[in-house]
């Protein structure tokens, strides 16, 4: 299932200069005391009304009587996988930035702490937790105190979101959590482990990684629909997902927080190994999952080899965020032909496909009947679980892309501080009587896929984090 989110606010920002900034700065004074009040009686509601061992889930009814993680959720689950408990601890922290109030930080150490119980003896976590030792879905748990697999997982932000938290609670804490620091020092190890000497990474480690050949990216030989598929397609390299996004996250926050030179290294191999991973033409674009030898292959029997056009604008994301902490520009060279190849592989409505056939770039597609996928180029009758087609973003990278060039992004994100009035307004007035914000659900794909009839209200573990965020960057930037 993919999910976009950001890990942490500061990671991959770019701003967008608001015209009335001058006009809002004379109305922010009157704003801070009414944000300060919000951010704290929603925090006060989540954290002590929400919070079950310190951590979340994705969403919760109103009477808080039903939780849902990737499906139904006990009282003694949480979830690591965003928008889960990672995700609500960054947004405390960044609300501890903002106020210096201890409260917040204590409800970020909480956080990191259930978080750190769910930590596989692997090293990473996968992407719920069990606190009920005696339950089924506990897992190798570093602590002994869980039983099952031990599958560390980069699928969807899962490791990458709980070493953020964790790494980023250590430096708040002065590295004087014990619980805390050995757990973010731990899974960074493991981490820089699954790396293999490519630069690339796999969807899921139990274990360090094999050397494999290095190789550039390139046309399978046979006939992909029938051949070459692998069974453990997860041990192979991975950017389905925002993988390598997520990972260069982590590693460069890693570098910064602990001044240790391996995380940045690790950081610039795997921006050799996005280099290495650009198709040839006439599709200079990333797939979602290659072979050691670095060709494009199956992954689950709906997600073909193909080159893939989100997992590209996501790979673009990534290699500016390389140039600018590295200042290579060799992460900028493969940049202009992915941009003029997703220009010309948009579809008619503008979005770009998930997929894109190997050499022919027909737009991918598959049909379902029961258990069975059938390949396709029709459109019409697309399975609802999958996300077959994505929004194009291609304005927005070719303005980073030059802003990037001219060494502008920084300059345009400091003037980007001055707030939103009407958003901080609209969020500010959105908190009801209970310290709550409360969403409508409208039939919209919810992630997790929460079974709910159109028109229930319910709480959002990613809307309580966005506002909590949105209110602090408000407060440290004005």
């Amino acid at each position: 299932m993919f999910v976009r989110v950001v890990l942490f606010a500061s990671v991959f920002a770019i701003g967008v200069v608001s015209s009335d900034a001058d006009n809002c700065s004379a109305q922010t004074p009157a704003l801070r005391e009414p944000v300060i009040a919000t951010m704290r009686t929603a925090a006060e509601f989540y954290r002590g009304r929400v919070a079950s061992h310190g951590g979340y889930v994705y969403h919760y009814s109103l009477d808080l009587s039903q939780r849902w993680g990737e499906g139904v959720a006990t009282t003694n689950q949480i979830w690591i996988q965003p928008p889960g408990t990672p995700t609500v601890g960054l947004a405390y922290l960044k609300a501890y930035e903002a106020t210096g109030e201890r409260f917040y930080l204590d409800a970020a150490k909480d956080a990191a702490l259930a978080v750190a119980y769910g930590q596989l003896k692997s090293g990473g976590w996968t992407n719920s937790v069990d606190f009920d030792p005696k339950s089924r879905t506990t897992a190798a748990y570093r602590n002994g105190k869980g039983s099952g697999k031990n599958n560390s997982s980069l699928d969807d932000g899962q490791t990458q979101s709980a070493i953020l938290l964790m790494i980023h609670a250590d430096e708040v804490l002065d590295f004087k959590n014990k619980t805390i620091h050995d757990s973010a020092i731990d899974a960074l190890d493991a981490l820089l482990k699954a790396q293999f000497p490519n630069g690339g990474f796999p969807q899921v480690w139990t274990a360090p990684v094999k050397p494999q050949q290095a190789a550039k990216a390139n046309y399978p030989d046979y006939d992909w629909r029938t051949k070459g598929r692998i069974k453990n397609y997860w041990d192979m390299y991975t950017l389905n997902d925002n993988v390598t996004g997520y990972v260069a996250a982590v590693l460069i926050d890693a570098a910064k927080i602990y001044h240790e030179k391996r995380y940045a290294t690790a950081a610039r191999n795997l921006g050799d190994f996005l280099i290495l991973a650009q198709m040839p033409e006439p599709q200079p674009g990333w797939a979602q999952q290659y072979n050691y030898v670095m060709q494009p292959i199956w992954a689950r029997k709906f997600e073909p080899p193909g080159v893939s056009g989100d997992e590209t604008q996501e790979v673009l994301e990534t290699l500016m965020k390389l140039y600018q902490v590295t200042g290579d520009r060799k992460y900028l060279e493969p940049i202009p032909r992915a941009l003029s190849w997703l220009n010309r592989s948009q579809l008619s409505n503008g979005q770009i496909a998930r997929y894109y056939e190997l050499r022919t770039n027909r737009p991918l597609y598959m049909s379902r009947r029961g258990d069975t996928y059938s390949l396709t180029y029709d459109d019409s009758d697309l399975p609802s679980h999958y996300g077959w087609k994505t929004e194009s973003r291609i304005d927005q990278l070719e303005q980073q892309y030059k802003e990037v060039q001219g060494n502008r992004v920084q300059a345009n994100r400091d003037r980007a501080a001055q707030s939103d009035i009407p958003t901080i307004e609209r969020v500010i007035e959105g908190l009801d009587s209970n310290g709550r914000w409360v969403s409508t659900y409208g039939g919209e794909r919810l992630v997790g896929q929460a079974k709910m009839p159109i028109g229930t209200k319910y709480l959002s573990s990613q809307v309580f984090s966005d506002n909590l965020t949105t209110l602090s960057e408000f407060l440290l930037s004005n």
